[in-house]
């Protein structure tokens, strides 16, 4: 065993879970005979990065569809099961108590064993979760199921984000990491769409499949060369960027900013709260937050899961049809955001996405407060409004808010801390989402309009957040973004 090795150890240091793999290697011991020109390394880069990405984005489907599946399948569970209307709501609730535990640990497994052995650990158990509500009885199965999915889903939420920007280059990077979003926005339109013709059985079964793909795909892929580099693996560091950069690109600008980064960070695995207090960490962390709390105070949450409701109150008949169509639209939507990002770049798009999001929800509001007012004819014109309002919004929403703030966590957190404020970031995010969930259905039944102008008035506040506080960056690597808050 070398020298390095044996201290790697003595410092309580792991290899990454998941190693390179020695294919990899291969590949760049054969590089100096290959021949290529600048455009086809370009593909073979383009390959490359886009392969990690497609592998991992697994794993936001997964998420997705863990949030999509409660929908439509509500009236069913509860007649084979039996269930009280409240008992559903605890089943629907209890993935957002499973994502904050996930949430809390999510770091320091991150930290402590690579982003991709951290994914192996989340895929675990999202699929165990599933095999649980296929077979379900009872509701303690149920419960148990969707708790475990919960788990996974925590620690998903946050390592994809920051694989994804650890690895992609900058001029990329943006683009890249809306893919998380597209991500968990297929697997909430997926849920609908099936769930609108399978049993919640079989949706449960088919649940696996992301995860049960994500597993042996890892294996595929090279550790975040950051993660490595913080560890002290130098050579497998090269390695992985190597690998994601191309075998002919001239790599050493790269490494040399990226070892600059980390030279003084610690290699510990465990970050102590007391770090976080550091008054050059508090602006990043702060906004951080900041922008994953406003995301879900925007009321998305509460209009994705109860939007068939909504559009029975709004005198809509085809309601499942209806969600669907939201659901197909954010997919669309954020799909075009992903080649906006890097153009237009994050703060241009969250107040442009904040601002719809404000306008749109006062729509649905006044729909609403004109309910009691108008007469009963009156009743469809109000419901083609909310309709209209609803759908703004989701486009709104898709357009910057539900991509950006993850991607701007992933940027701004430095290396030495990403770990620790990264989870408390994303706990922060999990939490705000319960709260959301738990009292949108109360809220509407006090007052859907009051509801609405509420939402209304936190994407309002977003606003201004971002155009005070939030940086643009835009065309930066992770180390001139995380050099600027020192």
């Amino acid at each position: 065993m070398s020298s390095r090795e044996n201290s790697g150890l003595e410092d309580g240091l792991r290899k990454p879970l998941l190693h390179t793999g020695s294919w990899y290697k291969m590949g760049m011991g054969s590089r100096q005979s290959s021949i290529m020109s600048s455009s086809a390394q370009m593909i073979r880069e383009s390959i490359s990065i886009f392969l990690c990405v497609f592998i991992v984005a697994l794993g936001p489907i997964q998420f997705g569809f863990t949030c999509g599946y409660s929908n439509p399948t509500q009236s069913d569970i509860i007649n084979d099961l039996g269930l009280t209307i409240s008992e559903f709501s605890v089943f629907g609730s209890l993935a957002n108590v499973g994502a904050m535990v996930g949430a809390i640990a999510s770091g320091q497994i991150a930290e402590y064993i690579g982003r991709k052995g951290s994914l192996m650990i989340a895929a675990i158990p999202n699929i165990i979760g599933w095999l649980a509500i296929s077979f379900a009885k009872d509701s303690s199965f149920l419960f148990m199921g969707r708790l475990l999915e919960g788990f996974g889903v925590g620690i998903i939420s946050y390592t994809v984000p920051v694989y994804i920007a650890e690895i992609a280059p900058q001029n990329l990077r943006g683009s890249l990491g809306s893919v998380n979003q597209l991500s968990v926005t297929i697997g909430i339109m997926l849920a609908y769409l099936l769930g609108m013709f399978l049993h919640w059985r079989v949706l449960a079964v088919l649940g696996i499949l992301p995860c049960t793909l994500l597993i042996p795909g890892l294996f595929f892929i090279p550790e975040s060369p950051r993660w490595l580099a913080k560890m002290g693996l130098n050579e497998d560091f090269e390695t992985s960027l190597q690998v994601l950069r191309g075998f002919e690109t001239d790599i050493s600008i790269e490494v040399n900013e990226i070892k600059r980064s980390v030279a003084s960070s610690t290699k510990r695995t465990t970050i102590r709260f007391s770090e976080l207090q550091r008054r050059r960490y508090w602006y990043p962390l702060m906004l951080g937050i900041g922008l994953l709390v406003l995301q879900q105070l925007s009321g998305i949450n509460g209009v994705l899961f109860y939007s068939s409701n909504i559009f029975k109150s709004a005198g809509i008949s085809s309601d499942k049809a209806a969600t669907f169509g939201l659901g197909a639209i954010q997919v669309v939507v954020t799909g075009i955001t992903t080649s906006l990002v890097d153009k237009a770049g994050r703060r241009v798009l969250l107040i442009v996405s904040s601002a719809m999001m404000t306008m749109s929800s006062f729509l649905v509001a006044i729909a609403f407060y004109l309910e009691d007012v108008l007469p009963e004819k009156s009743r469809f014109i109000l419901g083609i409004m909310s309709l209209v309002g609803l759908v703004i919004l989701v486009i709104g929403f898709s357009l910057g808010l539900g991509a950006i703030p993850w991607i701007i966590m992933s940027e701004i957190l430095p290396v030495n801390i990403k770990s620790l404020a990264g989870s408390v970031a994303t706990l922060f995010n999990w939490l705000t989402a319960s709260i959301v969930t738990m009292t949108a259905n109360l809220l509407m039944t006090w007052s859907t309009g009051g509801t609405f102008t509420i939402y209304a008035l936190v994407s309002a506040f977003t606003v201004v957040f971002v155009k005070i506080w939030v940086p643009e960056t835009k065309g930066r690597t992770l180390e001139e973004i995380q050099w600027s808050f020192r």
